[in-house]
């Protein structure tokens, strides 16, 4: 009876070492916790952290994503945001989503809302979300981050105020100095834009995750007015979507996953599941291992 009982552990142990962290659902999830980050205007905003159960590592690399919905609605609790996080945590992760302003709810964001008040969304958005990194990072030791290895995402607007935040710092953010006890890894991105491309450099260029529809009729693959407004609307602002953005990371000889959609609308901003074992290979081997690839996958 021993004999039996040894080979069974034995090949139970091999099962669990040959499964990769940050590959492989290797774990159980903890029980989801939900935390204020910031208070602004008397409205509380909030996240939800996710966290693998029974994991002993000290420092866990972070993911921190923002839900879309045209600064006018969407939450964190999107039940593929919920799945996204949860397959991350179960690989070893800490994963995160959060709440935002969402300061067009009821409200225009198209070619009718003036190109001024975009920037100032596109602002407090980009706060909002360095606020919550911020926050994580102050509680690094309670949830065992690694505050060297913090991959940042979003999907449409959330995508926008990532990016800008990321690669447009500069514009956007006033007292940037106060979010610089971080780094920033890695960016994923669904379906989104920046103000301006010319603002990515050698110091801020992190290499990137994108996924965009070739035709998307709100926010630009390439670049583009967003909404596609006439030069003659209020609305009118020149982005720089996911195409531009490559071709700047390209030049500078910086790691990114592009995945081009021909004929794609917006719908792309959504949780692409059947490509995230490609996108967790590469979270892996470029953002936490530091591995160079520059890749574009055409569908």
């Amino acid at each position: 009876m021993k004999n039996p009982i040894f080979i069974l552990l034995f090949l139970l142990s091999f099962s669990i070492s040959a499964q990769q962290r940050f590959i492989d659902e290797s774990f159980q999830l903890k029980e989801t916790e939900t935390k204020t980050y910031a208070t602004k205007n008397g409205e509380a905003l909030k996240l939800d952290i996710y966290q693998p159960e029974n994991d002993t590592m000290q420092q866990r690399p972070l993911i921190v994503f923002m839900h879309g919905g045209g600064f006018a609605g969407g939450t964190r609790t999107n039940p593929g945001e919920i799945n996204f996080a949860e397959s991350a945590a179960k690989k070893g992760y800490v994963a995160v989503q959060i709440s935002y302003r969402l300061t067009r709810k009821g409200q225009s964001f198209g070619c009718d809302y003036e190109a001024s008040g975009k920037m100032e969304t596109f602002k407090m958005a980009a706060e909002d979300f360095m606020d919550a990194v911020n926050f994580m990072v102050k509680n690094k030791e309670e949830f065992n981050i690694n505050p060297a290895k913090i991959i940042v995402g979003g999907s449409s607007a959330g995508a926008e105020a990532v990016l800008n935040a990321v690669y447009n710092e500069k514009l956007m953010l006033e007292g940037f100095s106060k979010y610089q006890n971080f780094d920033f890894a890695g960016v994923f991105s669904l379906a989104g834009a920046i103000v301006d491309a010319r603002y990515i450099t050698e110091e801020n260029a992190i290499p990137g995750v994108f996924f965009h529809g070739t035709e998307d009729n709100l926010v630009p693959y390439a670049s583009a007015p967003h909404h596609w407004c006439d030069r003659d609307q209020p609305g009118y602002i020149m982005l720089d979507g996911s195409k531009t953005i490559t071709e700047k990371l390209k030049k500078l000889n910086t790691s990114y996953l592009l995945y081009s959609f021909e004929g794609g609308k917006h719908e792309h901003s959504r949780m692409p599941f059947e490509h995230l074992p490609k996108v967790f290979q590469f979270f892996n081997s470029v953002f936490l291992n530091g591995e160079n690839k520059q890749i574009e996958v055409w569908k």
